[in-house]
């Protein structure tokens, strides 16, 4: 399937120029969780709503969630960050697949956050490694879509690990040392772990009838050299991918030209879908919580645009309007726009929540002007 026809397979339309068809999600993966500790939405003029009506109301027609392999700690303890377990994620998914909308299904093949700085590998799987790991994790990929399939909450898109600059399911599936001793699977680890959570999904799709398209992601979404090296590697590996995706926060990943000349080259050197499956930017430099806020005024400095609403739609739309004016440009997903303030929600348990000057809802969950920039143009 060539990339053209992937994009009209997969979307569900919300009209973009330049673009026969564009995905607008949004990750919710915290919603349970805030709304379980008290956290309510509603309308820009005040009427309570459902979040996911509100965001579909914006143009949002996909959502993206996590799962984390078992989200507790030795005690049993809930870790936090949404505790996004099996059972978690797939109530969330049948909500949202109720709403009409679409849904990409994150592993992170970890049993908390998995990003460029850590990737640490299941509990449940510390013992095991070669061909035993690798098989775990495609057993494990396998139960999952078939969960998925039983609660009636397939989902149309699968991310095969989370930010995986470095790999993923440390120390097997590592690819770069911290210490000259370190023990690391490298290169050949990686693609052996990720080639088998992509055997797991294409053998489902044989079974169900359907091609679930696979997404590959890494962070730091204006590094160009960065995605050369990994996306050249799964190349020669001959990687049976569908889409790449990217996450791209501007006070983190640098100025939007890196963003659209990355973009630009991997639409020519790959030909495949690019996806920006994670952005956002602050509507504020207030803080709805004693927890200090990851956007502040340092990074809207170095990001150019300011702390205000009108900053974070503009922000917004500049990303959209980067990812549409490529060829194979798929799509954007905003994440967690719903983060609202909610003690016992935050990025683990005890902590509170830095992401609250972020969400597209002030910290009382009212919608903000600036979810508007989901539909472009607007």
């Amino acid at each position: 399937m060539n990339a053209h026809a992937l994009l009209v397979a997969l979307c569900l339309v919300t009209p973009l120029a330049g673009a026969a068809e564009f995905i607008v999600g949004a990750d919710v993966s915290t919603l349970t969780e805030v709304e379980r500790h008290g956290g309510r939405f509603s309308r820009a003029d005040g009427t309570p709503a459902d979040p996911l009506a509100i965001l579909q109301e914006h143009g949002v027609g996909w959502v993206r969630l996590r799962l984390w392999h078992m989200p507790v700690n030795a005690a049993g303890e809930p870790l936090g960050g949404g505790n996004n377990g099996l059972a978690l994620t797939l109530a969330l998914a049948r909500r949202a697949k109720a709403q009409g909308l679409k849904l990409l299904l994150d592993i992170h093949y970890s049993d908390f956050w998995a990003d460029p700085a850590q990737q640490t590998k299941p509990a449940a799987w510390a013992t095991l490694s070669g061909p035993k790991l690798q098989q775990a994790l495609h057993d494990y990929t396998a139960d999952v879509l078939r969960a998925f399939d039983a609660a009636g909450a397939a989902p149309d898109m699968v991310q095969i690990g989370n930010e995986t600059n470095g790999g993923f399911v440390w120390p097997d599936g590592k690819t770069w040392q911290q210490t000259p001793d370190e023990k690391i699977g490298g290169d050949a680890g990686f693609v052996a772990l990720l080639r088998q959570g992509i055997a797991a999904v294409r053998e489902h799709g044989a079974r169900s009838g359907r091609r679930l398209p696979v997404v590959l992601h890494l962070a730091d979404g204006g590094d160009n050299a960065l995605y050369r090296r990994v996306f050249d590697g799964f190349t020669r590996e001959k990687l049976d991918y569908d889409v790449i995706g990217l996450s791209y926060y501007p006070y983190f990943h640098g100025p939007l030209a890196g963003l659209k000349a990355n973009l630009a080259d991997l639409a020519q050197r790959y030909g495949k879908p690019l996806l920006v499956v994670e952005t956002a930017y602050g509507h504020t430099l207030a803080n709805g919580d004693a927890t200090p806020n990851i956007f502040n005024a340092e990074r809207a400095a170095s990001a150019g645009y300011p702390a205000t609403v009108a900053g974070q739609a503009q922000a917004l739309r500049d990303v959209i309007d980067a990812v549409a004016a490529v060829p194979n440009g798929l799509g954007v997903f905003y994440w967690e726009p719903a983060w609202i303030p909610a003690a016992g929600a935050g990025w683990r348990s005890g902590e509170g929540n830095g992401w609250d000057n972020q969400a597209l809802f002030d910290f009382n969950g009212r919608a903000l002007p600036s979810m508007n920039a989901l539909r472009r143009g607007r």
